[in-house]
């Protein structure tokens, strides 16, 4: 073929694949070369609790899952499969799939929020030299959800299952080896196992030298938008798509879902709320995490890092609160055709802002940040017999609104130079008019929302797949194609009020510790 013929073939390339291996399920879309979606489609998955504090799922049920999510939005966007370019990656962090010698899965995969591994932790931190010797390696604490606890549990725990341990991946990146055979993974997923040197952008020898983890068991490092590898027959007669597509690094979904949002340079806050809640910044060089409460991983851009913290029960502590006190309306939604979120939010309209003086702490599932404490659990403060499900899930709403602002608090503390002058919101919580408003009007900033940013990971990793496949020069050209969809300003009017109950929540924690740790120790 010559040059030409070449050419032209690589300028008719007009499509990407996005796949999201998410908590609750698997989306895949198709994004054209305008950044427009084309089609998308999830489908959902179980999540298994085997013990209090125990979160797994199969890997085969995300392998499932993408197979049949990408046969819909092929079927569905009736394209010229010979114009893909390629596929992008996005994932859960931290979850452990261990693979045996055949590379076959040998346990359920345990996941991000997963609380099993706070001795593990604190041996990893003594292991190491102590937390100030730890940070200088990896740039971040080891926090319960990171993989490294989670590979010296089962060391520990189930030494017959360790014995055949030859490969350890995390969640997107077993799909990865399903589509392309290939062992690898991205920057910013390998930055939040807590084995990773987040400076130098490789695996840290000194880390796993302390743990005794052979550097065997870990994939190859890319950068997100490198290509890993290309789509092999098997998963081509699987998944439809071509073989030999391209498959780039992608990312895990808590930095690269905030590059959907065109959260690449300094200036901007992004929030997530998923099941988990996030507010990260960009950083345009890397930066120390000295105090070691937040999170720094590596960007999706190759000169770029990403600071974070993360609450663990945001969309999560709102479907608490549809399966408790909206459980007979989620019951007949299926009949009814009504949309039980629309239905909660009817009812968190009627309420008042400040839910008449009604506080929620959203620690259903332990937290991590702002305080990263696994006794710590969800409370209502200012329960009166006048409170109903009105107030009750408006305090919900507003109660993760306020965990994501003592997040902000403590980035900007870190570091005066991160001021945001806007928030990109992106996650199911940003579908949401009055969520969006609230955190408008508490943090009294304007909130956009842009195309694609309803799609979470999905939409950054077709991003990143259109520069590795160069649909788009660079990043900035690609987020250069979004366009905002939705803002909310801030009500001035509200802002001494917000500002009154939020130092109230603010103060909560401190206060409850010793009550968490004491019932946490009852049996």
């Amino acid at each position: 073929m010559s040059e030409m013929s070449e050419g032209k073939i690589k300028a008719m390339k007009r499509y990407v694949i996005g796949i999201d291996i998410g908590t609750s399920g698997c989306k895949s879309i198709i994004v054209d070369e305008t950044g427009r979606i084309v089609a998308t489609y999830t489908v959902g998955y179980s999540l298994y609790a085997p013990r209090t504090g125990w979160m797994e799922q199969n890997p085969e049920d995300w392998w499932n899952a993408v197979i049949y999510s990408v046969g819909e939005v092929l079927k569905e966007s009736q394209i010229d499969k010979n114009l893909l370019a390629g596929i992008g990656l996005s994932g859960q962090m931290h979850g452990l799939v261990a693979l045996d010698g055949n590379d076959n899965v040998l346990r359920p995969a345990i996941l991000w929020n997963d609380q099993r591994t706070t001795k593990q932790c604190e041996y990893i931190t003594d292991a190491v030299g102590g937390m100030g010797k730890l940070l200088s390696l990896t740039n971040n604490p080891e926090l319960t959800g990171y993989t490294a606890g989670k590979i010296l549990w089962l060391r520990e725990e189930e030494p017959e299952v360790y014995e055949k341990v030859k490969r350890c991946l995390n969640p997107k990146d077993y799909i990865r080896y399903k589509l392309t055979s290939e062992f690898a993974t991205d920057v910013s997923d390998a930055s939040g196992t807590g084995l990773f040197n987040v400076k130098k952008r490789c695996w840290s020898e000194e880390v796993l030298y302390a743990l005794k983890i052979p550097c065997t068991l870990l994939p190859l490092v890319y950068e997100s938008s490198e290509i890993t590898g290309y789509i092999t027959e098997s998963a081509s007669r699987h998944t439809g798509v071509p073989k030999g597509l391209p498959v780039v690094g992608g990312g895990g979904d808590a930095v690269i879902q905030t590059t959907g949002t065109g959260l690449i340079k300094q200036g901007m806050l992004s929030t997530t709320i998923g099941t988990a809640g996030i507010v990260a910044m960009a950083l345009n060089v890397f930066k120390q995490n000295r105090e070691g409460n937040l999170q720094i991983f590596c960007g999706n851009k190759a000169d770029a890092w990403h600071v974070m913290g993360v609450t663990l029960a945001a969309g999560g502590s709102y479907r608490w609160c549809r399966d408790v006190l909206f459980s007979n309306e989620k019951a007949r939604s299926p009949e009814t055709g009504e949309n039980i979120y629309e239905i909660m939010e009817s009812y968190a309209l009627r309420g008042s802002p400040g839910s008449n003086r009604l506080i929620f702490l959203p620690y259903l599932t332990g937290e991590r940040c702002p305080y990263a404490d696994e006794t710590a659990r969800g409370v209502f403060i200012g329960l009166t017999s006048r409170h109903g499900r009105e107030d009750m899930t408006r305090a919900v709403m507003e109660g993760v609104v306020f965990s994501l602002r003592q997040v902000s608090e403590i980035i900007s503390k870190a570091d005066r130079n991160l001021v945001a002058s806007e928030i990109r919101t992106s996650g199911g919580g940003s579908l949401s008019p009055l969520w969006r408003q609230i955190q408008a009007d508490v943090f009294q900033m304007p909130v956009k929302t842009v195309s694609g940013s309803g799609e979470g990971g999905a939409f950054g990793a077709a991003l990143v797949a259109g520069v590795g496949c160069h649909i788009w020069n660079s990043l900035e050209e690609a987020v250069g194609k979004l366009k905002v969809e939705t803002e909310n300003l801030p009500n001035e009017s509200l802002k001494d009020l917000y500002e009154d109950i939020y130092r109230v929540y603010d103060s909560l924690y401190l206060k409850l510790r010793d009550t968490f740790e004491k019932l946490d120790a009852i049996i």
